[in-house]
């Protein structure tokens, strides 16, 4: 039977369930990346990750809130010295875990053409996704010491090929969808018709997907889905439905999303009945001037009373943090 698209959403009888006593987690990623000017062209080389030195105090600040945070690592980062100085013994402590990130146009072999396009991993020739994706995975065995479990494609970038891929290297869990999102304009996946929960990809249950948590809000919030093509058509749309609270749409991030914002996206997830959320953001911003979301210090405090506020609103409501390892045990299979 051959694998199941991740392009494609899943049956309903795919939605995982967990063991009972699981009861209702919260999962932090961080996209540790380059460092690049997100507004201009994709370029393959000439990339640092100084960034990482600031990666003490974020741990630090996770170990406050007995948080393991989740380390998904490109190419850049699991190549550079710091990478070998920083994660290991986070690892071998039990403090973070690191998985895999594919960023194309900086990991080797580099045959395509550097485009938006090819930016999404998932729309290079099978051939080349798997040689790129089995170098990583190899760096990061060799460098840090780790067989990664968990996978996200760089932009979300998943192909058709992808699940077949990951499963082939004995990834358990891939965490690239993100529901509610069409990336479909320069070439990416279309998420839009992707559910919130977590679900198996295939039916002999091998890949548990793990989307990024994103909720809709407001009093059309069940029409969300059917929206989003005009929200995209006509740009102001988006913004005045937000404004009268009509709808809004609202990606569990400090990245451009408010703890406002984020508590309710918490409210409305878990009175869905969601058993597993997923926080994700983007190594770089823990420094100011690499990301759109982070230009000074105050944007950087920001962030950190961002993610305070919102495990200090998980406590409340009961939600504890959760780990690849932890999920791996108690998911049913």
């Amino acid at each position: 039977m051959s694998d199941r698209s991740l392009l494609d959403p899943p049956t309903p009888g795919l939605r995982a369930r967990f063991k009972p006593g699981f009861g209702r987690r919260a999962l932090l990623t961080i996209d540790t990346e380059e460092e690049f000017d997100w507004s201009k062209p994709f370029t393959p080389t000439g990339h640092k990750v100084d960034h990482l030195m600031r990666i003490g105090k974020f741990q630090e600040f996770c170990e406050g809130l007995s948080v393991v945070p989740v380390y998904l690592v490109d190419w850049p980062v699991v190549s550079s010295d710091l990478a070998k100085e920083v994660f290991p013994h986070l690892v071998t402590q039990g403090r973070a875990e690191i998985g895999v990130q594919l960023h194309p146009w900086v990991n080797p072999p580099q045959r395509e053409t550097v485009n938006a396009r090819n930016s999404y991993a998932g729309n290079l020739p099978p051939d080349l996704e798997r040689e790129k994706f089995d170098n990583l995975v190899d760096a990061i065995e060799q460098n840090l010491g780790v067989s990664p479990l968990i996978y996200r494609a760089g932009r979300y970038g998943v192909g058709t090929e992808t699940a077949t891929i990951l499963k082939g290297r004995g990834i358990a869990i891939d965490t690239s969808v993100r529901p509610h999102h069409d990336y479909s304009d320069d070439g990416g996946p279309d998420f839009t018709r992707h559910p919130d929960y977590p679900y198996w990809t295939d039916e002999q249950r091998n890949l548990l997907e793990i989307p990024l948590t994103t909720c809709y809000w407001g009093m059309l919030r069940k029409q969300g889905a059917l929206l989003q093509p005009l929200i995209r058509k006509f740009p102001g749309l988006g913004g005045a439905l937000a404004k009268t609270g009509m709808l809004e749409r609202i990606p569990l991030t400090p990245e451009g999303t408010t703890s406002e914002e984020a508590i309710r996206c918490i409210d409305i997830a878990l009175d869905d009945g969601f058993e597993l959320l997923v926080i994700s953001l983007h190594s770089p911003s823990l420094v100011p001037g690499h990301t759109p979301y982070v230009r000074s210090e105050d944007d950087l405090d920001a962030l950190y009373d961002w993610l305070r506020a919102v495990f200090g609103y998980f406590e409340l409501r009961g939600v504890k943090p959760t780990s690849v390892s932890e999920i791996m045990h108690q998911v049913e299979v």
